[in-house]
C-alpha cells in the first residue's frame, strides 16, 4: 500500500462518525419522550373510559351532579372498571359508588 493510500484509509477511519451512538443527553431526551408518550396514552385512555361511563350513567340516571363528574375524572382504572360493571345493576348513583 502506498503512503497516499494509507493516509486516505487512516483519514476515513479516524474521521468516521458512528451514527448509531447517542450522547447521554440524546438518550435522556429519548427516554423522557418515551415516558411522556406512555403517560399521555394512559391518561387519554382513562379520560376516555371516564367519559364513556359518564354518558352511560347520564343516560340511565339523568344529568350527573358536578361531584360525580369530578369523581369519574379523578378515578383510576380499577375504580372505573368496578363502576362500569356496577352501572348495569345499580339502582342509583349512591349504590353505584357504595
Amino acid at each position: 500500500m502506498s503512503p497516499d493510500e494509507l493516509t486516505a484509509v487512516l483519514a476515513r477511519h479516524l474521521t468516521r462518525t458512528d451514527t448509531n451512538r447517542m450522547t447521554t443527553a440524546q438518550r435522556l431526551r429519548s427516554e423522557d419522550l418515551s415516558q411522556g408518550l406512555s403517560q399521555g396514552l394512559t391518561q387519554g385512555r382513562s379520560e376516555g373510559r371516564a367519559a364513556a361511563l359518564a354518558r352511560l350513567l347520564a343516560k340511565r340516571f339523568g344529568p350527573l351532579p358536578d361531584a360525580v363528574a369530578a369523581r369519574l375524572r379523578a378515578a383510576g382504572a380499577d375504580e372505573l372498571d368496578r363502576w362500569t360493571d356496577r352501572q348495569l345493576d345499580a339502582p342509583s348513583l349512591d349504590a353505584l359508588f357504595a
